[in-house]
């Protein structure tokens, strides 16, 4: 099994920035892919941003595109997310998540609460 722990969410003005990380531990090495996703209250949830286990292949959400950076450290097993020029409709928890093959998502933390204001 993996696990995945989050960290690095809170309170931060509009405009600010934030930078959020997931250690991953256990079998890692199964893991092809990571993904940060979001939900907010009321809506559903949505993938922000992916990253390839080598790190070589990004994407991004149209909503978090040149704000938004996802990147990993393979020497220490985590993936981080740093979020610049934050509005407030990126309040939401922010999970982070890993797959091992196909296109579902098999390992899911336990979420970071990320909350901007006006």
């Amino acid at each position: 099994q993996v696990r995945l722990v989050e960290s690095g969410g809170g309170l931060v003005q509009a405009g600010g920035s934030l930078r959020l990380s997931c250690a991953a531990s256990g079998r890692t090495l199964s893991i092809i892919a990571m993904g940060w996703f979001r939900q907010a209250p009321g809506k559903e949830r949505e993938r922000v941003a992916f990253i390839s286990w080598s790190g070589i292949t990004t994407g991004y959400a149209d909503s978090v595109k040149g704000r938004f950076t996802i990147s990993r450290d393979n020497a220490k097993n985590t993936v981080y997310l740093q979020m610049n020029s934050l509005k407030p409709e990126d309040t939401a928890v922010y999970y982070c998540a890993g797959r091992r093959s196909g296109p579902e998502y098999d390992y899911w933390g336990q979420g970071t609460q990320v909350t901007v204001s006006s």
